[in-house]
C-alpha cells in the first residue's frame, strides 16, 4: 500500500471518528453503587465511555433500514422481533413504511434489542452497559450524582406513573445532564447490551429485589427510580418492541 492511500485512509477514519464523537458525550467515569448491591458491597467501577447525546430518532433508524433494509417491517425474523415492530410507522408503497412527518425527530420506539444492537453496530458503536447507562444517567444538570438532591428522583417517578399519556415529543427539548447527554429521563426506557444480565444469580445479589418491599436491603431505598429500570429490564425478552422503549449507543 503506497503512502498517498495509506494517509486517505487514516484520514477517512479520522474524519469518521470526529462525525461520531461530535454526536457523543463524554464520560470520564467513576464509581457507583447499584441497587442490588448491599450497603458494605464493592462500588462497580465504570471506565471513560462515550455515549450518545440523544437517542436514537425516527429519522436516524429509517436511514439506517434504507442503507439495511432487512431490517425492514415485514422482512425482521419473528426471532428478532415481535408484531409491534416499528407499528408506528406508516405503510409507503406496497412493502415499506416509514416514519410519520411529525414524528421523524421523536426518539424511535417499538424496536427490539436485536435491531437496537445491529443499528449501532452499523454505527461503529454499541449499546451502553447497564452501568454505563445508570453511572450516566445519576447526573443531574449540575452534578454527577445528583441522586440527592430534592426532587431529583420525583421528577423521574412522576414520569414513570405518567404512563406515556402526555406522549412524545422531539428529542433535546431538556436541559443535558452534568456530561451533556439530554434526555436520559422523562421520555422512553432505553435498552441497554446486557439488559438482563445474571443479576439475580450472582453472588451480589438479592434474590427478593423485584419484589414488593425489596427496597428495605438495598444500598438506597429512597431511589425506587433506579428500581423501576431494574425491575423493566429482567422483564424483557430481546424480541420485545415497545411503544416506549428505545435506544442509544455508546463507544470507547
Amino acid at each position: 500500500m503506497n503512502t498517498l492511500r495509506k494517509i486517505l485512509i487514516l484520514g477517512g477514519l479520522l474524519a469518521c471518528s470526529s462525525a461520531i464523537a461530535a454526536d457523543m458525550a463524554k464520560v470520564d467515569g467513576g464509581s457507583y453503587r447499584p441497587l442490588y448491591l448491599k450497603k458494605d458491597t464493592p462500588m462497580i467501577n465504570v471506565k471513560p465511555y462515550q455515549i450518545d447525546k440523544y437517542p436514537v430518532t425516527n429519522a436516524e433508524f429509517a436511514e439506517f433500514i434504507r442503507k439495511h433494509p432487512q431490517w425492514k417491517k415485514g422482512k425482521v425474523s419473528s426471532k428478532q422481533a415481535e408484531p409491534s415492530y416499528l407499528e408506528h410507522w406508516v405503510q409507503n408503497g406496497s412493502n415499506n413504511f416509514t416514519p410519520k412527518p411529525a414524528e421523524l425527530k421523536h426518539p424511535v420506539t417499538n424496536v427490539s434489542w436485536f435491531a437496537a444492537n445491529a443499528y449501532c453496530t452499523a454505527q461503529g458503536k454499541r449499546l451502553p452497559t447497564i452501568d454505563e447507562w445508570e453511572f450516566a444517567a445519576q447526573a443531574s444538570n449540575t452534578q454527577i450524582n445528583g441522586t440527592a438532591e430534592p426532587g431529583f428522583n420525583r421528577t423521574i417517578l412522576d414520569w414513570y406513573a405518567d404512563g406515556g399519556r402526555s406522549g412524545l415529543r422531539n428529542i433535546g427539548q431538556s436541559k443535558p445532564n452534568y456530561w451533556g447527554i439530554y434526555d436520559m429521563h422523562g421520555m422512553i426506557w432505553e435498552w441497554t447490551e446486557d439488559f438482563n444480565s445474571s443479576q439475580l444469580n450472582s453472588s451480589n445479589s438479592d434474590s427478593q429485589m423485584f419484589c414488593s418491599g425489596a427496597s428495605v436491603g438495598a444500598s438506597d431505598p429512597t431511589n425506587y427510580a433506579a428500581f423501576m429500570r431494574f425491575g423493566i429490564r429482567t422483564s424483557l425478552q430481546a424480541k420485545y418492541a415497545l411503544k416506549n422503549l428505545g435506544f442509544r449507543c455508546a463507544a470507547k
